[in-house]
């Protein structure tokens, strides 16, 4: 599922019909009347918003706007943290040479694979958005918090920071496996 579109969803599910009805007016000028009137809830603007390419995943800053003259801080924030993590252009099939290091590390890392991951510095968010995502498999829990902290990290992201952060959780024997 799209990162950005569960986003918008939980925000939604967030909003007071007084909030949704304060969007709508402060959208009037940019949305028809009509369009506006059939919106009945915060996922029905926000499909609106996405059609008229008003808000994209990599462009939220008039939603960031909106939000403010609302007075939602919290969710102003949460958008933040979203495009901060890097989900905004993030692609979730990029090639990466980390790979092999961390099949190697999903395979010899159990339940305290959080431990690790918070080693490595991945927000607890974005931790916890992949548990709810995968939420029937610790492999791939801890694999795709691997390919975040990639992503989070981009280029400082080194073989030698996982091995560290094994060495920190006293993880040694995967360390010495993912040397080698």
């Amino acid at each position: 599922m799209d990162p950005f579109l569960i986003l918008l969803h939980s925000f939604s599910a967030r909003l007071s019909e007084a909030e949704l009805s304060s969007l709508k007016f402060l959208l009037r000028g940019k949305i028809g009347k009509r369009k506006l009137e059939a919106a009945q809830n915060g996922g029905e603007l926000f499909s609106i918003l996405l059609e008229q390419q008003l808000i994209t995943s990599d462009q939220v800053s008039f939603l960031e706007c909106l939000f403010k003259n609302i007075n939602r801080a919290d969710l102003v924030e949460q958008l933040q943290q979203f495009v901060e993590e890097g989900e905004a252009s993030a692609s979730d099939h990029q090639p990466d040479m980390h790979e092999k290091p961390f099949e190697v590390i999903c395979e010899n890392v159990g339940r305290e694979w959080k431990m690790l991951v918070r080693k490595l510095g991945l927000p607890e968010v974005r931790m916890e958005r992949i548990i709810v995502e995968n939420p029937f498999s610790l492999h791939e829990q801890l694999f795709q918090s691997l390919r975040a902290w990639q992503k989070w990290k981009g280029k400082d992201a080194k073989v030698a920071d996982l091995i560290k952060a094994l060495r920190g959780c006293h993880m040694n024997l995967v360390a010495d496996i993912v040397e080698q």
